[in-house]
């Protein structure tokens, strides 16, 4: 957490709520600006964007006014559970012919050929 973010939802935040992965869910005490009222959130662990939920995703853009029921929240079969985003870390997804994994790729297939301008032609 952030010392700023942490002094500012001390001093002006209400806590909405809380979602399943522990993150913690604010507005502002004081009235709405520009019409609109502040809404964050405080991250248990480390600050990953990834790791909000749909339901509260959509409270906090004020897609709508409280977050989705429970019966919205709760994953289907086909889901999978939450995955953090690895990228630029040594869990990152590396395909095959990438630098890091030794830089060969498969020859082409060869169904690709080069276009020739038909100046060029002969």
């Amino acid at each position: 957490m952030y010392t700023g973010t942490l002094l500012y939802t001390w001093l002006r935040g209400e806590r909405f709520g809380t979602d399943e992965l522990g993150n913690r869910y604010y507005r502002n005490r004081k009235g709405r600006r520009h019409g609109r009222e502040r809404r964050w959130v405080m991250f248990k662990g480390p600050c990953e964007a990834s790791k909000v939920p749909p339901e509260w995703h959509a409270w906090l853009h004020h897609t709508c006014e409280s977050p989705l029921n429970e019966s919205a929240a709760q994953a289907k079969p086909w889901q999978r559970n939450h995955r953090p985003n690895m990228t630029g870390t040594a869990e990152a997804h590396l395909p095959k012919g990438h630098d890091f994994k030794g830089g060969r790729r498969a020859a082409a297939g060869g169904d690709y050929q080069a276009w020739i301008p038909p100046r060029q032609r002969a």
